[in-house]
C-alpha cells in the first residue's frame, strides 16, 4: 500500500512535469527548496536562481516531457527518487531535440508540510 507521503511526492512529479510542459516556471519554482541544487553534465552545480534564469531563457521553446518513477525510497527521512525521463524540445525554428536518461532527486518536507525538491542530479543526454 502506498503511503500518503509517496502519493504526495508522485503528485509533485506530475505537477512539475505538467508545469514544465505548460511553461509555468512559477509553479516549478514553488516545488523546489530555496537552497535547491541541480547537477547536470558539463556544468558546475547551480541553484534556484540560476534555474529560474535558464527557464526564462527557454520561454520560446515547446517542451514535451515524460517522467517515470523507477524507484522511490525514503533514506534517512528523505525521499530519493530515481526517474527515467524523456524530453522533446522544439525550438522556435521548428527543430526538435530529444534528451533522455535518468535523474536522482532528493526531496524534503518544509515546515508547512509540503514536499519540495532539494537536490537533483540530471543525467539526461541527447538522443536521436
Amino acid at each position: 500500500m502506498m503511503s500518503e507521503d509517496e502519493k504526495d511526492i508522485r503528485r509533485l512529479v506530475e505537477v512539475w512535469m505538467a508545469a514544465t510542459q505548460a511553461g509555468d516556471t512559477d509553479t516549478v519554482l514553488s516545488l523546489m527548496a530555496d537552497d535547491a541544487v541541480f547537477m547536470v553534465p558539463g556544468r558546475e552545480p547551480f541553484g534556484k536562481e540560476a534555474f529560474q534564469a535558464l527557464a526564462k531563457g527557454q520561454k520560446d521553446l515547446r517542451i514535451e516531457a515524460r517522467s517515470d518513477i523507477c524507484e522511490l525510497k525514503v533514506l534517512g527521512g528523505r525521499p530519493n527518487i530515481n526517474n527515467k525521463n524523456d524530453m522533446r524540445v522544439t525550438l522556435p525554428d521548428g527543430k526538435t531535440m530529444r534528451r533522455a536518461g535518468y535523474t536522482l532527486t532528493i526531496m524534503r518536507k518544509t515546515a508547512a508540510g509540503q514536499w519540495v525538491l532539494s537536490r537533483d542530479a540530471n543525467l539526461l543526454t541527447e538522443k536521436s
